[in-house]
């Protein structure tokens, strides 16, 4: 590819203050960008939530490694402006723009191969979030920006063996007064399980199928009365209403 091009693509993506998850750490450990993930190819949020892309967002790369991990084991999902993080020195945006408000939720659905499975028609279950805190007035986004683009989390510890694949999301508030204005970031990392876990969820979702265009976790306006995202100061649920699980 010539430069111009690839000067012209990355001038593109520059111009937003969007995100991709595009590694996974376990135990502090990183795995390598883009290994064992299904990433897109853009950093281009999905919109509508009725659409394939918000299983494993747009097709783009997917990675032939499986990553292995143990029920307990610390869990890190990185998310950058660009694939490496910034887009240039001091980049504002990285990694993502402090205005994008919101919450950070992390599932999980099983398969038979984590690198070969199909991302439709699967059973997911939520294992963590990261929402909003009334008493700070921070959102999960906040916390990931604090963390140099770091989200983590521990995996449950009664998780069954297996092969999973592990959907992390972010949910974008900043101009979501309006229906398909909330901006969801995600990409899927394809896992297998160890241990002796035999929790089997009671609840599960599908994707598409668990957001509606109308839940007011996404149409909502997160500005208070002093113009501040603080969502006034009231509790804040994520999408779908599904609990996190409980081993």
């Amino acid at each position: 590819m010539k430069f111009s091009l690839i000067a012209t693509a990355a001038f593109a993506l520059s111009a937003e203050a969007h995100c991709i998850f595009q590694e996974l750490s376990v135990n502090g450990q990183k795995q390598g960008s883009l290994v064992g993930l299904r990433a897109p190819n853009d950093n281009n949020p999905v919109y509508d939530v009725t659409s394939q892309d918000i299983i494993c967002q747009k097709q783009g790369r997917t990675s032939d490694k499986v990553i292995s991990v143990a029920p307990g084991d610390k869990l890190g999902a990185y998310f950058g402006h660009v694939i490496g993080g910034a887009q240039f020195a001091n980049d504002p945006d990285n990694p993502i723009a402090k205005s994008h408000k919101g919450p950070v939720t992390a599932w999980l659905a099983k398969v038979d191969n984590a690198a070969t499975a199909s991302k439709t028609g699967l059973k997911w279950f939520k294992i963590w979030e990261d929402t909003f805190d009334t008493s700070s007035k921070q959102w999960g986004v906040d916390h990931m920006i604090s963390q140099q683009g770091w989200v983590n989390f521990n995996l449950p510890q009664c998780i069954a063996p297996g092969d999973y694949l592990m959907r992390v999301e972010i949910l974008a508030l900043h101009s979501a007064k309006t229906q398909n204005g909330a901006q969801f970031y995600m990409s899927c990392a394809q896992i297998k399980v160890s241990g002796s876990g035999t929790f089997t969820p009671s609840q599960t979702v599908s994707f598409p199928g668990a957001y509606q265009k109308n839940d007011p976790s996404i149409v909502v306006n997160i500005y208070g009365p002093m113009g501040q995202p603080d969502n006034g100061g009231k509790p804040y649920s994520a999408p779908g209403n599904v609990p996190v699980i409980k081993c």
